[in-house]
């Protein structure tokens, strides 16, 4: 299961396990977040412990300068692509340059 969220203000890639949770019974997920493209910059917020979330990719950090605007470059946006014959997906996370800053692809038998 994937979740692609947006309109949080920066980017991040969370893999949730239960073998890191609070709560365990359930399937391995992952969570997106990237945008918006055009407004302030600002987060992370504080996680939920009760997935056991492990972040693998973060734009900002908790002691970043808050709602920094889009002419700092601190704007991202993502995309994902499914390969048609494997069915593996790949999301990737960008720069507002579209620089690739995260990258990962999942199969979709894990």
């Amino acid at each position: 299961m994937v979740w692609v969220t947006a309109d949080v203000h920066y980017a991040q890639a969370t893999y949730y396990s239960p073998s890191n949770a609070e709560f365990e019974d359930f399937l391995p997920f992952w969570e997106f977040v990237a945008g918006p493209i055009n407004a302030g910059t600002f987060g992370p917020n504080e996680l939920d412990l009760t997935f056991g979330p492990e972040i693998r990719y973060q734009s900002v950090t908790a002691g970043m300068k808050q709602n920094l605007p889009p002419t700092d470059g601190k704007q991202y946006f993502g995309a994902v692509r499914i390969d048609g014959p494997t069915e593996v997906m790949t999301v990737s996370l960008h720069d507002v340059k579209g620089d690739t800053l995260f990258r990962v692809s999942l199969d979709p038998e894990a």
